[in-house]
């Protein structure tokens, strides 16, 4: 799996997501399946902007990841909730959740499908039955189109970002070479550099997965919408009901 030791401090100031939009979005995707969750795992939950984005929602959201410098930032968001720093593959709760999110690719950066299928696993274990687990990854298309061996620029007020991507196209695995370059009080740039590789997955080899962990896989959607993906989509948003009976659980 991938490190965040560099982007980390950069992460929140460099990406441009709205996360109370996707935290509407993704409890509308619980509604639309039948289900209005208490308690929600928000798996490899980054910096915490999403944990806080929900927990506005009167949800009890615990929030996990392998990264103690995301949950460094995490901790000042959401000083109410339990956040946890663990690899997703040995997840270990207190307890059952409701249900489980996980966004923004984070499963991408599993590489191996045993991991992925590691993971699985136990979210079967902490969710509950018939509880959803609703999760986006990039999809083949954006890493071998849009990614590809592409080259982007980001940039902040103090911080510039050369992101540059190495993919292989057999296995549709992606090397992000990400340089960060920060104004100092000085005027000199002060440089950090970090390495992220992610893998895209299959919507069969995901359901192979799923199936084979105790999931079903009920819905695929198109990026952060109700509407079913096209061949040129980027990110698919998938929906699986954990099928384990209850006694399982006892």
């Amino acid at each position: 799996m991938s490190g965040y030791q560099a982007l980390a401090g950069y992460y929140d100031r460099l990406m441009s997501t709205d996360y109370d939009a996707l935290a509407a979005y993704l409890l509308s995707v619980f509604a639309h399946h039948g289900t209005a969750p208490r308690t929600l795992l928000d798996l490899a939950c980054g910096s915490g902007s999403l944990t806080a984005a929900l927990t506005t929602h009167g949800l009890d959201v615990i929030g996990t990841d392998g990264s103690a410098e995301m949950l460094e930032l995490a901790y000042e968001k959401c000083p109410d909730s339990l956040l946890l720093c663990q690899d997703m593959r040995e997840l270990d709760l207190y307890d059952v959740v409701d249900g489980a999110v996980c966004t923004t690719d984070s499963l991408n950066h599993l590489l191996k499908t045993a991991d992925l299928a590691a993971v699985f696993d136990r979210l079967r274990l902490f969710i509950a039955p018939g509880g959803l687990f609703v999760f986006d990854v990039n999809t083949p298309y954006k890493h071998r189109v849009t990614l590809g061996n592409n080259t982007f620029v980001l940039e902040d007020d103090d911080v510039l970002c050369v992101w540059q991507n190495f993919c292989n196209e057999k296995t549709a695995t992606v090397q992000m070479a990400l340089d960060f370059f920060e104004l100092q009080e000085d005027g000199r740039y002060e440089r950090t550099s970090d390495l992220v590789r992610e893998r895209a997955y299959t919507l069969p080899t995901l359901k192979k997965l799923l199936d084979a962990a105790g999931f079903e896989l009920l819905a695929v959607y198109d990026d952060r919408s109700m509407n079913a993906p096209t061949p040129e989509t980027e990110r698919w948003t998938l929906v699986a009901v954990n099928t384990r009976p209850s006694e399982d659980y006892v």
